[in-house]
């Protein structure tokens, strides 16, 4: 898959933590091999494979739309 970079400043913290929600289920808090230290991520069935590729392929599209308004308007940024 190629990295789109362009489409970075679009990117809102609402889209962060929706992604960071549909994959909170797979941390772990305890540290694996000391007291101190932080979880680790459990890995990832098939399904949530596949469901995270299709939620990628959403927010591609929504970044899209998102750059395709800015251009519309004008600015190339989109506002705050």
């Amino acid at each position: 898959m190629k990295l789109r970079t362009d489409l970075l400043k679009f990117l809102t913290m609402e889209d962060i933590a929706e992604e960071a929600m549909a994959n909170n289920h797979r941390y772990k808090p305890e540290p694996n091999f000391a007291k101190t230290g932080v979880g680790s991520l459990l890995p990832a069935t098939p399904e949530e494979r596949a469901q995270e590729l299709v939620r990628n392929q959403e927010l591609i599209e929504r970044l899209k739309q998102r750059q395709l308004e800015a251009r519309n308007k004008g600015s190339g940024l989109p506002e705050d």
